[in-house]
């Protein structure tokens, strides 16, 4: 009798990729969620899960240097590549990030839950453009929501750290 596959178990994979500049190996079955991969075996926490659905951006990381939704990423489609994610922006020896710092001088958190997809969303915008707008900030962090600050301090401290890391 052949196994019905709506009831088979996903295949589990030996995971291996590079996340905050370090080796990283797991195993996850193939439905595994990026997110779920990096909060769960590679206790990295600092990426929230909100939604779910790929609406919030609360899950945000970078991956080869491009903004995901990490909870519309499997797994196995982060194997053999690059991800950073919020807790691999401070510098070894603990300084912050310019995003980071600007959020913190900026008052561009509240509750910051939304903190980190925001920021690692920035990320990617600064290291395309430099020297941005504010229309051209709130564009790219359309995709992150936040129920808390307004966001014109968010944009505040885009600005902020692009004038930082501009000199």
């Amino acid at each position: 009798m052949r196994p019905n596959p709506r009831h088979s178990q996903p295949a589990m994979r030996h995971i291996t990729l590079t996340v905050n500049g370090r080796p990283a190996t797991a195993d996850a079955d193939t439905a595994t969620l990026l997110v779920e991969l990096l909060r769960g075996p590679l206790a990295l926490t600092g990426t929230h899960v909100g939604c779910e659905t790929s609406q919030c951006g609360a899950c945000t990381v970078l991956l080869d240097g491009v903004a995901v939704k990490s909870c519309a990423v499997l797994a196995v489609q982060a194997a053999g590549r690059q991800v950073t994610t919020i807790e691999g922006l401070a510098a070894a020896d603990g300084t912050l990030h310019p995003l980071q710092d600007a959020f913190s001088a900026c008052h561009g958190l509240q509750c910051g839950f939304c903190t980190p997809g925001m920021i690692m969303s920035a990320c990617d915008l600064l290291a395309h453009n430099p020297q941005p707008s504010d229309e051209q900030i709130a564009e790219a962090l359309e995709g992150n929501l936040c129920r808390c600050t307004g966001y014109v301090n968010i944009v505040a401290a885009v600005r902020e750290a692009a004038s930082h890391t501009a000199k």
